[in-house]
């Protein structure tokens, strides 16, 4: 079975309000991420049809800060499928609600499992690629998939060559006390 990724795209909107902000007015960046993660359970669970949790959260950049009075959106919507997972790309963007100006303030991708009722993990839906960016959005789920294996297999205790890291870490603020 293949699904189409409008059949699973979610987005919601919620006013930023003092409570979700810091001592200087922004809003905190755990209240962002927690939106997130909703809107991509969300997402993976209309796709999949099961109850998902989330495996991991590749790479979170806080572009743009976000104001209270604010509206922000979230926009949610499956890139890509394995045989239990989906890659859920989400987008954060901020409005000011009297001058209208909207700021791009996030973009992550949240890796998300599907469970049946035991918690075990369950296929879920193909994807269809119907037009070129939805490839782009795939091949690029594969290529961080192939970066994360080769980073963290480099870094490895069993595998990590100090010799080819020193020269780098003297670069930066450190010092090495061997």
């Amino acid at each position: 079975m293949f699904k189409h990724p409008k059949e699973s795209r979610v987005s919601i909107t919620e006013l930023m309000l003092p409570s979700h902000s810091n001592f200087s007015g922004k809003i905190h960046g755990g209240h962002i991420l927690n939106l997130m993660d909703q809107i991509a359970f969300a997402c993976a669970s209309k796709h999949s049809q099961h109850y998902c949790v989330t495996a991991s959260v590749n790479r979170v950049d806080f572009l743009n800060p976000i104001e209270v009075g604010e509206l922000v959106t979230l926009k949610a919507s499956i890139n890509y499928t394995g045989r239990t997972s989906m890659v859920v790309g989400l987008r954060v963007e901020s409005e000011n609600i009297q001058t209208g100006k909207i700021k791009h303030c996030n973009s992550s991708y949240f890796t998300m499992v599907a469970k049946d009722k035991a918690g075990n993990n369950v296929a879920v839906p193909g994807i269809i690629l119907d037009n070129e960016q939805a490839v782009r959005r795939f091949a690029r789920s594969i290529a961080r998939q192939q970066q994360t294996r080769h980073r963290s297999s480099k870094f490895n205790a069993s595998e990590f060559k100090i010799e080819e890291h020193l020269e780098s870490i003297k670069q930066q603020n450190a010092k090495i006390e061997l």
